[in-house]
C-alpha cells in the first residue's frame, strides 16, 4: 500500500515545439524533482494538463518514467473524468505496470450533489486495479465534496485510501482530520496551506512548486512532519512569495514559466492552456530572482 506521507509532485507535462510530449524532458525533470527530494510523483493531475493527453501518449509516459526511476519512489495516475462509465472503460484498457495508485479528481462542470460524488468513486474503486486517491478541487470542479461523504467513501470502500484536499476552508480540513477513519491519509493540494494542514495532521502534499523548487519544498514538507516547525517557517516563508505570485497566474501557465526561466523545459502548451502576458512572464521573472537570491 502506498504512503502519502511526505512530498508529491503534481508534474508538469514539458512538450516540444511540435506540441508532442518531450520525453527526453521528461526524464531530466523527473530526475530533478528526485534528487531533490520528493516521495513520489503524480503524473497527468491538472498541472500535467491531462485533458489534453491521450491515453496512449499517458500509456508511453508511464512506461518510460517507470522504467526510469526503476523503483526509486512511486508514481500515482492522474485518471479523473466527468463520465464515470467511460472513466471506467478507459482504466479496463490502460496498463498500470509501474504505478502505486490513481489519482481522481472530482467529477467537474456535471455539479453533481454528494450522493452522485459518493456513486461515482464508489463505482471507480470496485473497479480500479490499484488504490484509488479521492482529489477535491472546488476551485475547478464549482462542487465540494464534504467530508461527511468523503469519510463514508473511506469506511466502504477499501480501496480508497487518502484525499488531495485542495481547499481553502481550514474548518473543512479540520472536520475531516478530526473524523476520518485511522489509515486514511489526507494531503494537501494547496502549495501555501501545506504547513498549516500538516500541523493540524495532514500526511503531506501533492504540490506544483516542487516543480521548480523541489529541495527547499522538500525540506518544508519533512520539517513540517518532523515537528520542527521553525525550520518548516523558514522555507515557507521563503517560497510563498513565489507560490502567492503563481496562484495569480493560473496553473500550469505559471508554474511552467517558472521552469522555462530555469531553463528546465521549453514553454510550450496545449489549447486551451495559454502562456501568461508578457507583463505577467516579467513579473515571474522578477519573482524568481528574488527566490533565487533568498535560497543562496
Amino acid at each position: 500500500m502506498i504512503s502519502l506521507r511526505g512530498l508529491g509532485v503534481a508534474l508538469v507535462t514539458p512538450f516540444n515545439s511540435y506540441g508532442a510530449i518531450d520525453t527526453n524532458a521528461l526524464l531530466k525533470l523527473v530526475d530533478h524533482v528526485v534528487e531533490g527530494g520528493v516521495d513520489y510523483i503524480v503524473l497527468f493531475g491538472t498541472t500535467g494538463e491531462s485533458p489534453t493527453v491521450s491515453l496512449l501518449e499517458k500509456q508511453d509516459a508511464l512506461r518510460l518514467v517507470s522504467a526510469h526511476l526503476n523503483g526509486k519512489v512511486p508514481v500515482v495516475m492522474g485518471f479523473g473524468s466527468n463520465n464515470t462509465t467511460q472513466l471506467i472503460e478507459e482504466m479496463n484498457l490502460f496498463d498500470f505496470t509501474g504505478a502505486s495508485a490513481i489519482l481522481s479528481v472530482m467529477p467537474y462542470y456535471n455539479k453533481p450533489n454528494q450522493e452522485g460524488m459518493y456513486m461515482h468513486y464508489k463505482s471507480i474503486a470496485e473497479k480500479a486495479p490499484l488504490p484509488v486517491i479521492l482529489y477535491n478541487v472546488p476551485g475547478r470542479t464549482v462542487v465540494n465534496m464534504e467530508p461527511a461523504t468523503t469519510i463514508r467513501l473511506a469506511n466502504d470502500c477499501k480501496n480508497i485510501i487518502a484525499i488531495k484536499e485542495a481547499t481553502d476552508n481550514m474548518d473543512q480540513a479540520m472536520d475531516l482530520l478530526h473524523q476520518k477513519p485511522a489509515g486514511f491519509q489526507m494531503v494537501a493540494g494547496d502549495d501555501a496551506l501545506a504547513l498549516p494542514f500538516i500541523a493540524l495532521g495532514a500526511d503531506g502534499v501533492i504540490s506544483v512548486i516542487a516543480n521548480a523548487y523541489p529541495k527547499e519544498f522538500s525540506k518544508m514538507v519533512h520539517a513540517s512532519l518532523a515537528g520542527n516547525f521553525e525550520e518548516a517557517r523558514r522555507y515557507h516563508y521563503l517560497l510563498l512569495p513565489i507560490m502567492h505570485k503563481l496562484l495569480n497566474m493560473g496553473n500550469p501557465s505559471g508554474i511552467k514559466a517558472v521552469m522555462h526561466i530555469k531553463g528546465l523545459i521549453e514553454h510550450v502548451f496545449r489549447l486551451p492552456v495559454h502562456p501568461v502576458s508578457e507583463d505577467k512572464f516579467k513579473e515571474i521573472v522578477d519573482t524568481v530572482q528574488l527566490t533565487e537570491k533568498s535560497i543562496a
